[in-house]
């Protein structure tokens, strides 16, 4: 009889805690929201902007955002970053908006893969600058000056390479007017301080440490993107906006340059529900202090500007929420 006892003890104590693990399994009624969220944010290389950026964010979202897990994951960046995204494989993403915007009309290097119909957009960043160098004994002084030149375009299929290609057509000028070299910028950089070819562009926040090095070693000079030819741009590729780079970002070039900017921008998939999406705009907006500790050009975003660049792609519910408050 003692040995039945102890059995039927024991069968009830292991189907109590069954049942309280099966309760909490499933998640059903009001537990399910004290279950962690997990977001992952997609980033960049380890030694470049987004990673440092996005680590921050994940940190004040672990911080601020109540039952929310965030961690930065290192990627390849903008096309990587959309396709993770596209598949569900991260929550958030840090990307150039010009790869969001071809991304979503199925355009350049998506033009094979069609249009990616589940991406939306939570804030915009930072600008990163269009940025044709050239050595000052060139003698160029205008993008017009670059026909019949050999000229570095960026790696072919970037997002350089069409920045490249769109700025030179508001120009009237088209890949068969220059001796286009298909050059990463750190690649474009080498052949310009070695004399072969008289161009380089990149797309990038200022200052570049690539166009830190160049110019360290030889006069360069910015040519400038005028304002005809940048609003040209922008009525046909919304993804571009004005931007200014200052006398004295580079060592001996002491004048402002005009030009234009993509936009760094987070983005989210339609898993990110609205009231997720609010908490982490607000968490993020609300300490720009800390997110400017980790990278300068993270110093560069506000509320202010937030929206700018992102007229092409849906909005995630609660993020617009929060930029109408």
């Amino acid at each position: 009889m003692k040995l039945s006892t102890l059995c039927k003890r024991v069968l009830t104590g292991v189907l109590a805690a069954a049942l309280a693990i099966g309760a909490a399994g499933c998640g059903g009624g009001g537990d399910g929201a004290n279950k962690d969220k997990f977001l992952n944010i997609a980033t960049g290389g380890t030694a470049g902007t987004y990673y440092p950026i996005g680590g921050a964010m994940a940190e004040i979202i672990n911080k601020d955002v109540p039952n929310v897990n965030a961690s930065a994951q290192a990627t390849g960046a903008s096309v990587a970053n959309i396709n993770m995204l596209k598949e569900g494989r991260v929550e958030l993403g840090i990307v150039q908006n010009d790869i969001t915007y071809y991304a979503v009309n199925g355009t350049e290097m998506f033009d094979e893969t069609g249009k990616i119909e589940n991406l939306r957009g939570v804030a915009s960043l930072y600008p990163e600058t269009c940025q044709f160098v050239v050595l000052e004994s060139s003698g160029i002084k205008s993008i017009n000056d670059l026909k019949g030149k050999m000229v570095a375009v960026g790696a072919a299929g970037s997002g350089a390479e069409a920045n490249a290609r769109q700025i030179l057509e508001a120009y009237g000028i088209t890949y068969d007017d220059v001796n286009e070299q298909f050059l990463s910028f750190a690649d474009g950089a080498i052949a310009l301080k070695d004399g072969t070819v008289d161009a380089a562009f990149l797309t990038a926040g200022y200052p570049t440490a690539s166009v830190q090095d160049v110019a360290s070693q030889n006069q360069i000079r910015l040519l400038p993107v005028e304002d005809a030819q940048a609003d040209a741009l922008i009525a046909k590729y919304p993804f571009y906006t004005k931007a200014t780079i200052p006398s004295g970002a580079y060592q001996g070039f002491d004048q402002d340059v005009k030009t234009v900017s993509v936009m760094a921008i987070l983005v989210t998939n339609e898993k990110v529900d609205a009231n997720t999406g609010y908490e982490v705009t607000k968490a993020i907006f609300g300490n720009l202090d800390k997110i400017g500790v980790a990278h300068s050009a993270a110093k560069q975003i506000s509320k202010d500007k937030a929206l700018e660049g992102m007229d092409f792609i849906k909005m995630n519910e609660g993020a617009e929420k929060f930029f109408k408050e």
